[in-house]
């Protein structure tokens, strides 16, 4: 396994393999793997004759008060998940690697962004696709692998990749958890042992909401009321937003008319986490005859 820490490097290294290689897959992560980036490179290797793995700490999605210089880092422990997972090369750049002298261009997806964490993170998102686009430009994968944990920005990278015509596929793959049900996620490690056992209290509301579904609760707004009360109840959550979507077009959804998205941000003390699921709603019973 290479770690290569330049565009060119990583270009010319990629070049020569290409002509015998039937397809490259691509995880882009921020390091501070877990068993859900493992996941990832898992289903990339499956699939895919070269794995491609990029490790930045993407300084454009952080915003000004935001956890950019304390987020952690580890990269010998990366390598070595890296490793265990089969990825053949890792792509460690620094930021003016990527963002040169006179970086001018962004990508931006519009309505989409505005929604759940664009609503609290106005640039994010376009940090997120133009790093995004910037290495799919640079490693031209066949396929990408993003997490359903981060639901909402899978489908950004989706609509990027649809509109600008890029030629790959996105794929997403379903969440890692904890046995306990919480999300395995970098900034789980920010959490005290008091606060990692008030997290259960996240997937405890996606639970109750697909309990309220599975009952025949339809409209979104006593589902959202109860889940607000729930987290409400645990003294060291606080939530940011709790939004059902439709999960194509991102927009609000008042009534279940077809399946649908659950997307929260909670924070345990100071540690924001994010979660999300399906919600699908009973099916109508058939006509009489």
């Amino acid at each position: 396994m290479e770690t290569l820490t330049t565009v060119a490097e990583l270009r010319e290294t990629i070049r020569g393999r290409r002509a015998y290689l039937k397809r490259i897959g691509f995880v882009p992560t921020m390091g501070y793997l877990h068993a859900g980036h493992e996941a990832l490179m898992r289903k990339a290797r499956e699939e895919c004759d070269l794995v491609v793995a990029s490790i930045f700490v993407n300084p454009t999605q952080f915003g000004p008060t935001e956890d950019l210089d304390k987020y952690p880092r580890d990269l010998t422990r990366d390598q070595e998940l890296c490793r265990r997972a089969g990825v053949d090369m890792i792509f460690h750049p620094d930021a003016a690697e990527i963002y040169p002298r006179g970086n001018d261009t962004w990508v931006n997806v519009e309505a989409m962004a505005t929604a759940a964490c664009g609503a609290f993170r106005p640039e994010h998102f376009r940090g997120v696709c133009t790093v995004c686009t910037k290495l799919f430009s640079i490693v031209r994968p066949d396929r990408a692998y993003f997490g359903e944990k981060d639901f909402q920005q899978l489908q950004i990278i989706r609509r990027v990749v649809k509109d600008l015509f890029l030629p790959l596929a996105v794929v997403g793959v379903p969440t890692v958890r904890e046995p306990d049900g919480v999300a395995m996620s970098s900034r789980n490690s920010y959490l005290t042992p008091t606060e990692r056992q008030a997290a259960r209290v996240v997937p405890r509301a996606l639970a109750l909401a697909q309990e309220l579904v599975a009952r025949g609760e339809q409209a979104t707004e006593p589902i959202l009321a109860a889940l607000e009360s729930l987290i409400a109840g645990q003294p060291m959550a606080r939530v940011q937003y709790v939004t059902i979507l439709d999960p194509e077009t991102l927009a609000p959804m008042r009534v279940l008319t077809h399946e649908a998205r659950l997307l929260l941000a909670v924070f345990i003390g100071k540690t924001r986490l994010i979660d999300n699921t399906a919600l699908a709603p009973k099916a109508p019973p058939p006509p009489a005859v």
